[in-house]
């Protein structure tokens, strides 16, 4: 499998730490201590996951021609509409007729599950050219007064155009792919919480989220890295799920590898989720040169992990 193009997008308002420290009295300097974030940016009015999505399949579509898309998968926690899916929002917007229309959901997983279920699809034959999709809108469910992880959350989208064959000599080949779920352990299922219903984000043990995330995150990677029979040596970035800069700097600790090879956004974004991860992808696209090889590695509540290895 080929990433042949991706694109990202981000909302112009910009929420600063400021915001909290008028709102909750949380100061700049402890929120950037704790969790690396400056600042957010938070969806306008109007503005909801589908919308987003919309913009970011444009933009896409500036890059490489999404007319013979075959397949559609969409990602996010933060639906905007429950039946009409971000991934049925850009198949109406293509208009192309009579093909695979799919939205998942694990968490802040979810990307590297929707290019899995891509991966099937190749496998058996049943697409070829597939369109992913991730946009999370966190602003609409969280609580912003809420002093554990209301500081936390930001919004965005990023699309990517997937290809069974190599389309330019500038696509980046998948080379290994795995994901997993450790729901087994104790506090999975109420680590991290959205319940709109019933108080939208909580985060009631951030710090048993925090020990899972430093130690599956480069679990997943070294895995990914062993499949390609290769040694951390030969690995030019690492790439992690964009929730907190001190897990992201945890895992390079255990990897062994220098901050200069951590690809990080969270100070200028926040979490955004499982957009995270592609929207850095996109930013960087064209600053990597032929050969280097980038570990993308995700965590995500319900303890979903995984890790994904790409070339240039």
């Amino acid at each position: 499998m080929y990433i042949h193009a991706v694109s990202h997008y981000l909302p112009s308002q910009v929420v600063g730490n400021e915001h909290f420290t008028n709102l909750n009295g949380l100061s700049s300097e402890w929120i950037i201590e704790r969790t690396g974030i400056a600042e957010r940016r938070k969806a306008g009015p109007g503005e909801n996951t589908n919308t987003m999505t919309i913009e970011v399949v444009q933009r896409l579509s500036e890059k490489a021609d999404l007319t013979n898309v075959d397949l559609i998968v969409g990602g996010t926690y933060t639906p905007y509409d429950t039946i009409v899916s971000l991934a049925h929002e850009a198949q109406h917007y293509l208009g192309i007729a009579d093909i695979p229309v799919i939205s998942i959901s694990t968490a802040c997983s979810s990307l590297l599950n929707a290019i899995e279920v891509v991966e099937g699809y190749f496998a058996l034959n049943k697409a070829t050219r597939a369109l992913v999709i991730v946009s999370e809108h966190n602003t609409l469910y969280y609580n912003e007064t809420d002093t554990i992880s209301g500081h936390l959350w930001g919004d965005g989208a990023a699309a990517l155009l997937i290809t069974k064959e190599r389309q330019s000599d500038g696509d980046f080949a998948i080379k290994a792919l795995t994901t997993g779920g450790a729901a087994h352990t104790p506090k999975a299922t109420t680590g991290v919480m959205m319940k709109p219903a019933d108080g939208g984000v909580t985060m009631p043990h951030g710090r048993d989220v925090f020990i899972n995330a430093c130690l599956y995150m480069p679990k997943a990677s070294l895995q990914v890295i062993e499949q390609c029979g290769l040694t951390l040596t030969d690995i030019d970035y690492i790439l992690p799920h964009q929730a907190n800069l001190r897990i992201s700097r945890n895992v390079m600790k255990t990897l062994g590898l220098p901050e200069e090879k951590l690809i990080s956004n969270i100070q200028r974004y926040g979490n955004t989720g499982c957009a995270g991860c592609a929207i850095a992808l996109s930013e960087q696209w064209d600053t990597f040169q032929k050969g280097q090889r980038i570990v993308i590695t995700v965590f995500g509540g319900g303890y979903s992990f995984g890790a994904m290895l790409v070339e240039v």
